[in-house]
């Protein structure tokens, strides 16, 4: 990892810039920050986990209130779910997404308040929050929930897997199913087993009660690689933002940054 990982090379700036709202024309007041240095210092307190108002001035992201608007009116604009989606599709039509298999999982982190938090059941009941993520059979990370920690991970289930997008990069129609759903007892139902049979989604889920199924952990290894891939990014470790949906951008530009490096490697 680079010892700068906040600045944006070209190549991914020329995804993303064709995303991007365009700047209302006539605005009041000064002339605006460029919307790559807003990145950058979005970026920054991404990976540092820094409070918006100690962003560093002097580096030219412009104040915290600056990029902290720029990240709500992006998010609003579903900049970083399109990003994302982008990104998958180059990985597809390169051969990197591995469809035959998608694991599920959701650990908790500690949060300071604000919507989406419960009291953890796995910290001494500490109030926090749950990503429950879902991957792809290499870890590449398709969705992710954010959810109060008292949540069970079992309830997520079909909205992970009905939340993974279209994605395109290959011939024929666009993809969205993994052929089998593999998570260990914390989801298992027979309620949604037949839910996801009906999706022609192969369960393949320990029985509670039962001895685990022989081989799940080199299979579901790779949701916990991707988890602590997240983890890198501080400000996702230990949640500090209020507003559930300035996290989930947050989280989405994580997964869309997992995803670019990836997609990096297969040219390297």
């Amino acid at each position: 990892m680079s010892t700068r990982p906040w600045i944006v090379d070209d190549d991914l700036w020329a995804l993303i810039e064709p995303l991007l709202p365009p700047w209302p024309k006539g605005s009041p007041g000064p002339k605006p920050v460029s919307d790559r240095l807003c990145l950058q210092g979005i970026l920054f307190v991404l990976y540092n986990d820094i409070a918006w108002q100690l962003l560093p001035s002097e580096m030219g992201f412009g104040s915290g209130q600056t990029c902290w608007r720029r990240l709500d009116r992006w998010q609003k604009a579903g900049v970083f779910g399109q990003l994302h989606r982008v990104l998958l599709a180059k990985l597809n039509a390169a051969g990197e997404l591995d469809w035959s298999r998608a694991c599920v999982d959701g650990p908790c982190s500690r949060e300071k308040g604000g919507a989406d938090t419960g009291p953890s059941p796995v910290d001494r009941r500490k109030t926090g929050s749950k990503h429950h993520l879902i991957c792809d059979g290499r870890g590449t990370p398709l969705k992710i929930i954010t959810t109060a920690a008292n949540v069970n991970d079992v309830t997520q289930t079909l909205a992970l897997v009905d939340g993974i997008p279209l994605v395109a990069g290959r011939r024929g129609r666009p993809r969205r199913r993994p052929d089998a759903l593999i998570g260990d007892k914390g989801y298992d139902s027979s309620a949604y087993r037949a839910e996801l049979c009906q999706r022609r989604i192969l369960p393949v889920i320990s029985r509670k009660g039962s001895p685990n199924i022989k081989g799940m952990g080199k299979l579901r290894y790779v949701v916990e690689q991707t988890f602590a891939l997240l983890h890198q990014f501080k400000c996702l470790a230990a949640r500090w933002e209020r507003r559930t949906e300035l996290h989930d951008a947050f989280v989405s530009l994580a997964c869309s940054l997992i995803c670019w490096r990836r997609l990096k490697k297969t040219h390297s």
